[in-house]
């Protein structure tokens, strides 16, 4: 079995030449988009396309960014991701609808054995990371292998999510920890106990109007 078909088959692999072909491919890419024009967001929306194909409508990110093979990734519609933003895609990263990704996001699907002689050997592997619906992920924020976020979920700035999270719920923490729930209490809420004034609240209620609370973060 090549290692190609042993990294996406989730077993250890070893980084050889024609896996070093795959990731430079992306890193030609990386580069482009790393190097645009910045204000022109009709390029980078080009470029971003060609990194990541699996992507949905309205997905933008910020450069700088980086990963390690962009065709592992898949995103749904309207997705952000600020700048600094780092995936290793060795593993498919699957990413739902709506989610917004602070600065300085780490996102790891690969890992190496813990054992030094079996570290030594050059095999690494990847495991698949999910993120829901809905999501927002603060900064500074390590997302590890394996992890799966659920729906409408709110990480905090700083966090290393090393375990599960629920839909529904604020977690944040070294180690990454749920804190309270998501409450229809928080949707009049832009900040702390902070309540929207009334024009903008007009203008949400608009936008949500037919929507459940479960789909509108």
């Amino acid at each position: 079995m090549d290692n190609i078909t042993r990294r996406d088959a989730g077993l250890p692999y070893i980084s050889d030449e024609a896996v070093f072909k795959q990731q430079a491919k992306a890193r030609r890419i990386v580069q482009e988009l790393n190097t645009a024009d910045s204000s022109d967001f009709e390029l980078l929306s080009g470029i971003i396309k060609r990194l990541i194909p699996d992507s949905g409508e309205g997905i933008f990110i910020n450069p700088p960014f980086h990963c390690d093979y962009g065709f592992h990734i898949r995103t749904g519609k309207n997705l952000f991701v600020n700048y600094n933003c780092v995936i290793l895609d060795v593993a498919q990263v699957t990413i739902g609808d709506n989610v917004q990704i602070a600065p300085n996001v780490a996102i790891y699907t690969a890992g190496h054995p813990v054992h030094p002689v079996s570290r030594n050997s050059r095999y690494e592997y990847g495991i698949p990371v999910v993120v829901g619906n809905n999501v927002w992920i603060g900064g500074n924020v390590v997302i590890c292998p394996g992890v799966t976020i659920g729906d409408n979920a709110v990480i905090g700035a700083g966090s290393v999510v090393t375990k599960d999270i629920p839909a529904d719920s604020i977690a944040a923490g070294n180690p990454c920890r749920v804190i309270r729930s998501i409450t229809e209490a928080d949707k009049k809420l832009y900040y702390k106990n902070r309540e929207f004034d009334d024009e903008s609240w007009s203008v949400i209620e608009k936008m949500t109007d037919g929507n459940s609370s479960e789909n509108i973060l």
